[in-house]
């Protein structure tokens, strides 16, 4: 069994949402059972998910286990770092502000707008038809 976690934290980005547990180690990172490389494909959500990391040069000195439900691919990146950075805030209380600065504590406030009765989506009309 791992050891405890030093902190767990909660990460939100559109509709995912991001469990994270930080604890001391060499750097590996899973999501959700899977190797992080795995979990995230493409090259810039691997990027965005552990950029908390880079910005302090903490990514050999933790090891991290998230859980991801809900959204799709970009929203749970952006969960996992927001997460994440909550993490490294409460573990090392004077890098917070290295972490505002960056913008990583700040929740994404950007949500998929709802649909409106008698259109097609939330803004897309059905053609007009003049004759």
């Amino acid at each position: 069994m791992a050891t405890a976690p030093l902190t767990q934290t909660t990460g939100r980005r559109k509709e995912a949402i991001a469990r994270t547990r930080l604890r001391p180690g060499t750097g590996v990172l899973t999501v959700n059972g899977r190797p992080f490389e795995t979990y995230f494909t493409t090259p810039a959500h691997r990027m965005e998910a552990v950029e908390p990391l880079r910005v302090l040069e903490a990514t050999e000195r933790f090891d991290v286990d998230t859980t991801i439900t809900g959204g799709g691919v970009s929203g749970q990146a952006g969960a996992m770092r927001m997460a994440l950075a909550r993490s490294l805030a409460e573990v090392e209380p004077e890098s917070r502000s290295t972490l505002k600065k960056a913008g990583l504590l700040t929740r994404d406030p950007r949500k998929k707008e709802s649909k409106k009765y008698g259109l097609v989506k939330a803004r897309k009309a059905k053609q007009f038809t003049k004759r």
